[in-house]
């Protein structure tokens, strides 16, 4: 394969740089590179200067998805360190970088008395993921406290969205995926901050308990199909804590939560990807039900 060009960033910059560490799996290949770039002026002007040929793929914290073992071809692009995860506000407004953390969107919201954006407390990725996928848990989701959200295009030119050009409808948005987030602003109501982090405190509380997230997981696996709670279809399937025969490394449903996956060990990205479809086929044959993968799934398996 031919090196691929790139253009002088202000950021870091790294050739075939292992991905697995940057996920919540721990699993997957390298990236052909992976530009974390120093602010959004620096993004801007990376993706103006880029060969339009080459592929960019956006990882946020690694919590939703799978990373193949085969690697991602072009360049990958993490939004992470200070200059992403800025996080203002002002009245009942809350604004915040791509690269925050969710749960830290929450925390800030609680602190300035802003009700409303507790259930991100439950939601283990960044601002940008948040977005992409309007995010939810517990009865809320991003399409409910989203005012505006702002990012870049493939040809690094600033795109503006208001709440209703995303189109939003469950874990979707009809926003082009070409587009890296950069900022968003919400807007809840006015509370007690006490209050407000009782209720974040509870949700934090209940994930606990609920999730393995002390485990190398990847969040929920499959979308809740109409009508349907997903993890309820895995464990009548008889998957909660299955280890899959085929998969040598171990890659199991979670005893503690039957719509997370866990690698207990050294499962590979395809052990993990081949237990949720093992899993998808089987709840299909039982139930007549299509589960439809939650998780993101980018790169090239190994044999391509």
């Amino acid at each position: 394969m031919t090196e691929i060009t790139l253009p002088p960033v202000r950021g870091k910059l790294l050739r075939d740089e292992p991905l697995g560490p940057y996920t919540w799996f721990r699993v997957g290949g390298q990236a052909e590179a992976l530009f974390i770039p120093a602010d959004a002026e620096d993004l801007a002007d990376f993706l103006k200067a880029l060969d339009p040929a080459v592929p960019v793929t956006v990882l946020g914290v690694g919590s939703n998805v799978i990373v193949r073992d085969g690697g991602v071809e072009g360049v990958v692009i993490r939004l992470a360190g200070r200059p992403w995860a800025q996080i203002t506000t002002e009245g009942q407004t809350i604004t915040a970088g791509a690269g925050a953390l969710d749960s830290m969107v929450a925390k800030a919201s609680a602190k300035a008395g802003i009700a409303g954006l507790e259930f991100y407390a439950g939601i283990p990725g960044t601002i940008g993921g948040a977005l992409t996928m309007n995010a939810g848990c517990y009865g809320s989701e991003t399409k409910d406290v989203l005012v505006s959200a702002w990012g870049l295009n493939r040809r690094g030119e600033r795109v503006d969205y208001a709440l209703a050009d995303f189109g939003y409808t469950y874990r979707h948005s009809e926003a082009p995926a070409e587009i890296l987030w950069v900022e968003a602003t919400y807007r809840g109501t006015a509370d007690e901050p006490e209050a407000v982090a009782a209720r974040i405190a509870e949700i934090s509380s209940r994930r606990e308990t609920t999730q393995p997230i002390r485990e190398k997981t990847g969040g929920s696996t499959f979308k809740n199909p109409e009508g349907h709670s997903s993890w309820k279809l895995v464990d009548e399937a008889g998957w909660r804590g299955k280890l899959r025969a085929e998969t040598g490394g171990g890659a199991k449903f979670s005893e503690l939560h039957s719509n997370f996956m866990i690698n207990p060990g050294e499962a590979t990205a395809a052990d993990i990807e081949g237990l949720g479809e093992a899993v998808r086929a089987d709840v299909l044959a039982k139930t007549g039900v299509q589960l439809e993968w939650e998780i993101k799934r980018i790169g090239r398996a190994s044999h391509d």
